[in-house]
């Protein structure tokens, strides 16, 4: 076998050891999207990026053996980089205030079990977005201008809107905009907590899905998996 055909046969497993890391990484992808989508903060999905090194180390043994022979024009012209999308650069904004409703703020926190549902950079939620999440989510609108979700005629949980004044009043208007839900549940006063708190995380994850949103806790941190345990354990 000369030089050039053995070269030829080196490019070839190359090849075939990237293709087979990259289903691999593609495997994995998809596990930690439904990972991320069961602890309700969905950071997995939102990652673009091919974080599998071993990826890059096969794309870069692959271009050392291209570039080994500087007189064969026609290998030195082949380069194959990974796709790795730019990163963005954080924004130096400040982040908008976060209206909290005067039903919350005099509630111990142990008492209360509360989620924000918002987009990472702040965007605002329109009202036709809100509208088409609360219709999946057969939330209704209550006297006090709250939505709200009923199980055989009892209150299971609320939703407040993040921008002032708090309510979902307007939702029907074309310039009705939000940062996000605040869905709330009373532990103290309701009759079942445990039932409540569950149908409010069932809820959560129906509206994540059609608004693309991410789930904080009040204080500002993604909602995890030992978060909704921690509250959990608290009616065993």
């Amino acid at each position: 076998m000369d030089a050039a055909t053995f070269r030829w046969v080196l490019v070839a497993i190359a090849v075939i050891v990237v293709v087979a890391v990259y289903f691999l990484s593609q495997h994995q992808a998809r596990l930690r999207k439904r990972n991320a989508l069961e602890s309700f903060t969905r950071d997995e999905v939102d990652s673009t990026f091919i974080e599998d090194e071993q990826l890059h180390h096969e794309l870069d043994n692959l271009n050392r053996i291209l570039n080994d022979d500087r007189d064969d024009a026609g290998l030195d012209q082949i380069r194959i980089e990974a796709d790795e999308p730019s990163r963005e650069v954080p924004s130096s904004r400040p982040a908008p205030e976060i209206f909290v409703p005067a039903l919350l703020t005099d509630r111990d926190a142990d008492s209360v079990a509360s989620y924000h549902l918002r987009h990472d950079d702040f965007r605002l939620i329109t009202g036709e977005e809100a509208s088409a999440a609360a219709e999946q989510a057969g939330l209704e609108l209550n006297g006090a201008g709250y939505l709200e979700f009923r199980e055989d005629g009892e209150v299971m949980f609320r939703v407040a809107s993040l921008s002032a004044p708090g309510t979902f009043t307007e939702i029907e208007r074309l310039e009705f905009a939000t940062l996000g839900f605040n869905c709330f549940v009373d532990l103290e006063a309701s009759s079942n907590p445990r039932q409540a708190y569950e149908s409010m995380l069932k809820k959560i994850d129906e509206m994540v899905r059609v608004l693309n949103v991410k789930v904080y806790k009040p204080d500002q941190r993604l909602l995890t998996i030992s978060d909704v345990s921690d509250v959990r354990a608290k009616f065993t």
